[in-house]
């Protein structure tokens, strides 16, 4: 880590118990990170090569996903095998030396866990679809099928159709959110969770710092096995899924969401307090997720953190929705914490998908490390990756390949990482063929190519994460919204400091006006903006303003 990193460090030292309180991650995907084997797809050994290169830009953990065994299906998202590493990506010894330089690097590790449901090769699955009395008979949501032979209710997958499937060795139908070969388990059986904290235990045991918890708000069903509502058709969204998915057609009230999830992550909570570990949840809901966001992180014995899906979304965050949702998450989730997050794994890269120029990319990345709450990079953003235009025949994402092509599916945010500007895979792997392929305009992106360029997007980030490091209001604070006529401003203030941010999210030069006090201007690395000599200030397009009160 360089010098500058380690004085931001030093000046907002993070207390032992909260270390995740405001923290950056790096989101890595492992299949696309480093290929270290030759093979086309990325691994841990490759992980641990770059792993200098997440610590030089300032971020606090990296958070993996999944790895351990399994077919595929889903790309690690269906485990076989929770304890183990899938062969493709190394094994045991493997990630204990990512865990290893990373914390040696000063930077904590999350992996991705995925508890609401396993893969249908999980040995447990094999035993439970055998017959009803068996040991692992209850450990998947299990129905028998109405008089007419149809499912035991409405309930519909995200992947596309009835979230129920037929297994005729117990003549009876299973529950399956996502694809068919990923079984719900039944969070009803406290033999499950029992099974599922050993698990968390395992890999904290291995020295890992927390958790990203896959689908959190989907761990419970109704017992009752209830139909869901429909939806208005005024209140859907593609918030969670696309909009020709009829996913959106229902108001998932029965599904998930349930009640019960509370008492289960109490429990892992208890768990994960021993290590001083912390976890960040994955709120997948279209109407509901800031609510339960503020549910499952109220006080001190559930979640540190969860994300829901607002900045995520498809259209272009302006300022009067950055007022909107921390208006809301006041209301709703004064008492908890958020994470938030402009791209991952599972959405178009947001340089795409708002349609960003080079100025505007950096304003939205100013402002992600100005925001109330954690933030995570997704791989790649750091140095500016559009969306890829993956073809139809490469593509791998069985979402997209089920919804093609109105929906083109996961693959275009997913393709590898871009190190070298001349290797015809950017660096990523010496293989002729990888697992998606490279686009041949992210090769002007490459991380060698932005490290020589003082001025690129990603010694932006470098800046803007030392920036937010260097502030304790900026990690801990409260923030205080005060306009959002075109541009957002708002404060951010512990005792000890008071900042005020402000920012033009669009094209229009703006005149912004300062709260009363005296204001000293700060950020100039970040491009914030100067005052006039008569105290007045003017954004132009997608400039920011950052100063502290003296």
């Amino acid at each position: 880590m360089d010098n500058t990193m380690n004085t931001a460090q030093a000046l907002a030292p993070q207390t032992q118990d909260n270390w995740w309180r405001g923290a950056v991650i790096y989101q890595i995907y492992p299949r696309s990170f480093q290929d270290s084997t030759g093979n086309g797809i990325g691994d841990l050994r490759g992980i641990v090569e770059r792993l200098p290169y997440i610590a030089k830009l300032g971020v606090d953990a990296i958070w993996i996903s999944p790895f351990f065994t399994s077919p595929m299906a889903d790309f690690g998202y269906d485990v076989s095998d929770f304890r183990d590493v899938d062969p493709v990506f190394g094994t045991l010894t493997d990630f204990d030396a990512v865990v290893e330089t990373a914390h040696g690097l000063g930077l904590k590790v999350m992996i991705d866990l995925v508890f609401s449901h396993t893969s249908n090769q999980h040995p447990w699955f094999k035993e439970s679809r055998k017959s009803k009395p068996n040991a692992h008979s209850d450990y998947y949501v299990w129905a028998d099928a109405k008089p007419d032979g149809s499912p035991p209710n409405n309930w519909l997958s995200i992947f596309g159709g009835s979230a129920w499937h037929w297994e005729a060795r117990r003549c009876q139908y299973y529950l399956h959110n996502f694809l068919i070969s990923q079984p719900d388990l039944n969070f009803h059986n406290l033999v499950v969770q029992g099974e599922l904290l050993d698990i968390a235990k395992f890999w904290l045991d291995r020295g890992v710092n927390g958790f990203r918890l896959d689908t959190i708000n989907f761990y419970f069903a109704d017992q009752e096995l209830s139909d869901n509502p429909a939806l208005p058709k005024d209140q859907r969204n593609d918030t969670i899924a696309p909009a020709v998915n009829p996913y959106n057609h229902q108001e998932h009230l029965y599904d998930k969401n349930r009640p019960e999830t509370l008492d289960f992550l109490r429990r892992l909570r208890s768990l994960m307090d021993g290590y001083n570990a912390a976890a960040v949840g994955e709120v997948g809901d279209s109407q509901r997720g800031l609510e339960i966001l503020g549910e499952y992180t109220a006080g001190d014995d559930l979640m540190q953190m969860c994300y829901a899906f607002e900045l995520l979304a498809s259209h272009r965050p302006e300022a009067s929705d950055i007022a909107d949702v921390f208006a809301k998450v006041e209301r709703v989730a004064a008492n908890g914490w958020a994470c938030w997050a402009f791209s991952n794994h599972d959405v178009r890269r947001h340089k795409s998908r708002w349609g960003l120029n080079e100025v505007a990319d950096r304003c939205y990345a100013t402002l992600l490390m100005c925001l109330r709450g954690s933030a995570c990079i997704f791989q790649g953003e750091e140095l500016g990756l559009p969306e890829a235009d993956v073809p139809f025949e490469a593509l791998q994402d069985p979402y997209g390949i089920e919804f093609w092509p109105e929906f083109n599916g996961r693959d275009g945010c997913r393709t590898p990482m871009v190190w070298e500007p001349s290797n015809q895979n950017g660096g990523f792997s010496s293989n002729a063929k990888t697992w998606l392929p490279v686009p041949p305009e992210h090769l002007s992106h490459a991380a060698a190519t932005a490290e020589s360029d003082l001025g690129s997007l990603l010694h932006h980030y470098r800046r803007a994460i030392a920036f937010r490091q260097a502030h304790a209001a900026l990690r801990e604070g409260d923030m205080q919204v005060l306009s959002s006529d075109g541009a957002i401003t708002f404060t951010r203030s512990t005792d000890s400091e008071t900042l005020f941010c402000a920012f033009n999210l669009g094209e229009e030069t703006r005149q912004i006006k300062l709260p009363t006090g005296q204001w000293q201007p700060i950020g100039r690395e970040l491009g914030s903006a100067e005052l006039s000599s008569d105290g007045r200030l003017t954004l132009e397009s997608w400039q920011v303003f950052l100063a502290q009160q003296v």
